[in-house]
C-alpha cells in the first residue's frame, strides 16, 4: 500500500478545547454535537443509524475503514452522522467482498472526518464535561474563525429531527400470508 499524505485538521469543542489531527474523508468543515460509540465492528451501521443524525461520532475502536463498506450493511438510506473523529482512518480495505473503501464512501456522502487524534482522551473529556457541540475542519485552520462558526450552531436539545430521518412512505416487511403475524 502506498502512503497518502494527509492535510492538517482541527477538532474544536464548544468549550474551547482543541485537538489537532489529520484530514480524513472529505476536506471541509462539519459541525454537530459530539458523542462517542464503543463498537468494535459495524462502523458503517453506526454511520447510517438515524439516531446519530447531526452528530459527530468519536469511535473508540482504533481502526476505522479497514474492512471497507458493503451496500448490505446500512441502517438507512444514507449516512446520518455529521462527521467522524477516529484514531486511524484506513483508506485501503482488505475485505474481498466489500463494495468499496470508507474513504470513497465518505467522499460520495460529503462527510468530513479527522484522524490521528487521541480518541481515548476525547472520550474521557466529553464524558467529564458532557454533551456539547463541536466543529471539525480541514479547510479552515484559524481557531478564531472556527469559534465564530461554532457559536452559530444550534444545540441539539429540543431540535425536531424526526422529520429529517423518518421514512417518507410506509413500507412493510415480511410475508403478509405467513402463518404467524403481528396485528398492529
Amino acid at each position: 500500500m502506498k502512503y497518502t499524505p494527509k492535510a492538517p485538521a482541527i477538532l474544536l469543542l464548544e468549550d474551547g478545547k482543541i485537538f489537532h489531527g489529520k484530514a480524513a474523508g472529505k476536506v471541509g468543515t462539519a459541525t454537530g454535537e459530539i458523542c462517542f460509540n464503543t463498537g468494535m465492528t459495524g462502523y458503517q451501521e453506526i454511520f447510517t443509524d438515524p439516531s446519530y443524525f447531526g452528530q459527530i461520532i468519536v469511535t473508540t475502536n482504533v481502526h476505522i475503514g479497514n474492512y471497507g463498506v458493503n451496500n448490505d450493511e446500512v441502517e438507512s438510506d444514507s449516512i446520518k452522522i455529521a462527521g467522524l473523529v477516529c484514531k486511524q482512518f484506513n483508506e485501503f480495505h482488505s475485505r474481498k467482498h466489500s463494495d468499496g473503501s470508507l474513504k470513497d464512501y465518505f467522499l460520495n456522502g460529503n462527510i468530513v472526518a479527522i484522524s490521528d487524534v487521541d480518541t481515548r482522551a476525547i472520550v474521557r473529556y466529553i464524558r467529564d464535561k458532557g454533551a456539547m457541540n463541536c466543529i471539525i475542519s480541514s479547510d479552515e485552520l484559524n481557531v478564531e474563525v472556527l469559534k465564530e462558526k461554532l457559536s452559530k450552531v444550534p444545540s441539539m436539545a429540543g431540535l425536531e429531527l424526526s422529520s429529517k430521518v423518518s421514512t417518507t412512505k410506509p413500507y412493510f416487511v415480511g410475508d403478509p400470508n405467513s402463518d404467524y403475524t403481528m396485528d398492529l
